[in-house]
């Protein structure tokens, strides 16, 4: 048993629990920390902003699955990680936070660069501790990461008063954590449930699988796939979960909901059996919630038991982790296909080829003429070069939703974009995470030029760690989320939305020494996109696209998912009704 200061311990813990990197910004409070980690093999990356610290954490645990790592110092080192760990939050992203705190003789005295981590982080995380007896370190390390990845993953803070990081305390590496009081997990459905859901399942004309990012989280996606293919049933994801089912298998949709396709969004509009796997019902999916699946009973599995009933009622409610749920629900199902009758059968089979008729006559569509870059055109183009099997991180905002409809993912955890909390900035930060996480997989960030703005200056991150990132700005001069919304639903008064002062890209690239570029015409967007990605090091591409596109099919807000408004130039919705 050595005897360590505070700081080494917490180094150690780290380690010990698996930690790779350590994304963060040093102060005062967290001197005696990185003391440590100057000489430590644990990998430190310098972020340029202690919000972007907690963005590349999620980057890298998004990526893996496994915790990300983020640390700050007290007082605005910590507040600034506050953003990054409510989104961690909403996402259910593993994240682990390290904060330093003053002394505890100063806490409560208005210290410098003093705040109340503890206070303020309670509702921006799944849970939070101050430690204030070196004691205690090693064990709330180890309770920290369990807790994030275990059950229904999410952040967890641990805010560490300086005394206890340059005070001396006994540690061994090997000695045994105690287990978690007071925290338990129920992962394997109960019996009952699962033969509640066979019957509901077999039961049903028009099954359809609504699957979200708990699925991902619990790397069920082959499991989920298997139910698919038993059930003979569409499946549709939300944007959380993105690469659970391949694009390319046949039951595959698309995204549902406010910027879903028709037949998705059909789908669950007249489907008579709604099966929710890890997902929330949240707002942007079901738009007016009583016309949510309006002539369907719901089967609802999810791992967090107050998410059953909370927005919709589930006639079928299954509490377990995703992966043990669909095993043995597929296992069920495997064991009692002989009860589907003919006649059933028949008409599941008709129900599937009415949706996939729907995908094939109302396809994602857009304007192509006009001389100007579409941005659809654009994520077309970044779809055939990553081939489905691309890292993308996105911001929040129309390039989003575009990446979102148009690109391919052939795998989970491919896919990373800011869900529940939306925030601009979160592209380039966890871009950095996930090339870290994966460095030989291609990561590409696309992001808007506003979001882009909220995060430059990791700019500076990549280029010290040469990370080969490529960053492919969605340029319109505008907030363009906003000025669509200003456009359809406040009389095309734009207000406040137009940027109008966007560095130029190559000279921007250049002064962090790295490559870039922009490109404004239709006839050179090829060539830029292969002179970026031919690039060995990490490139910044300024695309110039239409800036009055706007994101269709649309559900608005407070509309119900059949609601839709098409593409003005699209077919009629009406081809298919009726069928």
């Amino acid at each position: 048993m050595a005897t360590l200061s505070g700081a080494q311990i917490l180094i150690e813990s780290l380690a010990r629990e698996g930690a790779e990197f350590v994304f963060g910004y040093p102060g005062g409070v967290t001197l005696p920390v990185y003391d440590v980690l100057y000489s430590h093999p644990l990998r430190h990356v310098l972020v340029r902003h202690e919000q972007n610290a907690a963005f590349a954490a999620q980057g890298y645990a998004r990526a893996t699955g496994k915790a990300g790592v983020c640390m700050a110092t007290s007082g605005p080192g910590a507040t600034n990680l506050t953003t990054g760990l409510v989104d961690a939050l909403m996402d259910s992203i593993p994240v682990v936070a390290i904060t330093g705190q003053v002394p505890q003789a100063l806490i409560g005295r208005d210290a410098f660069q003093e705040a109340d981590t503890f206070g303020i982080s309670r509702s921006a995380t799944k849970h939070n501790y101050l430690v204030k007896d070196i004691g205690e370190l090693a064990q709330t390390i180890h309770e920290a990461f369990y807790i994030a990845t275990s059950g229904r993953p999410g952040p967890v803070l641990v805010d560490i008063t300086k005394d206890v990081l340059i005070a001396a305390g006994p540690y061994s590496g090997t000695q045994r954590m105690e287990p978690l009081r007071g925290y338990r997990l129920k992962c394997e459905p109960d019996e009952e449930s699962v033969e509640r859901a066979v019957e509901f399942l077999w039961n049903a004309d028009r099954p359809y699988i609504y699957a979200g990012g708990g699925v991902i989280s619990s790397g069920a996606s082959a499991e989920l796939v298997r139910c698919s293919e038993l059930l003979e049933a569409p499946l549709a994801h939300t944007v959380m979960g993105l690469g659970a089912m391949p694009t390319g298998h046949p039951n595959f949709i698309s995204m549902l909901g406010m910027h879903g396709s028709y037949a998705a969004n059909m789908g669950v509009t007249e489907c008579d059996a709604l099966v929710g796997i890890g997902v929330r019902f949240d707002d942007r999916v079901t738009g007016r919630l009583d016309r949510f699946a309006p002539n369907a009973k719901v089967l609802h599995v999810d791992i967090d038991a107050a998410e059953i009933n909370k927005n919709r009622r589930a006639d079928v409610g299954v509490v377990g982790d995703a992966k043990a749920v669909l095993r043995r629900l597929n296992a069920r199902l495997e064991e009692t296909r002989a009860t589907l009758g003919r006649e059933r059968r028949g008409a599941r089979l008709a129900w599937m080829e009415r949706i996939r008729r729907m995908k094939r006559e109302h396809p994602f569509v857009y304007d192509r003429s006009g001389g100007d870059i579409k941005p659809q055109a654009l994520m077309e183009k970044l779809d055939a070069i990553s081939g489905g099997e691309a890292i993308v991180t996105v911001d929040v905002g129309q390039h989003q939703m575009w990446a979102a409809q148009y690109l391919r993912f052939n795998r989970p955890r491919l896919w990373q974009s800011s869900s529940g909390l939306g925030s601009m900035g979160f592209g380039v930060p966890a871009a950095v995470g996930a090339k870290f996480a994966c460095p030989d997989r291609t990561v590409i960030s696309i992001v808007g030029d506003g979001g882009f703005m909220m995060s430059m200056p990791e700019l500076g991150t990549i280029a010290t760690n040469r990370l080969p990132v490529k960053i492919i700005v969605m340029n319109n001069n505008t907030l363009g989320m906003v000025r669509q919304w200003q456009e359809l639903f406040y009389d095309k008064r734009y207000s406040e939305v137009a940027i109008e002062s966007f560095p130029d890209a190559s000279l921007l690239a250049a002064a962090f020494g790295i490559s870039g570029g922009s490109v404004t015409q239709p006839d050179d967007l090829d060539a830029a996109l292969e002179h970026a990605f031919a690039e060995p090091g990490p490139y910044l591409l300024n695309v110039q696209v239409t800036p009055e596109e706007c994101v269709y099919p649309m559900v608005p807000a407070g509309g119900a998912v059949d609601e839709m408004i098409l593409q003005p130039d699209a077919e009629p919705a009406e081809a298919v009704v009726g069928d």
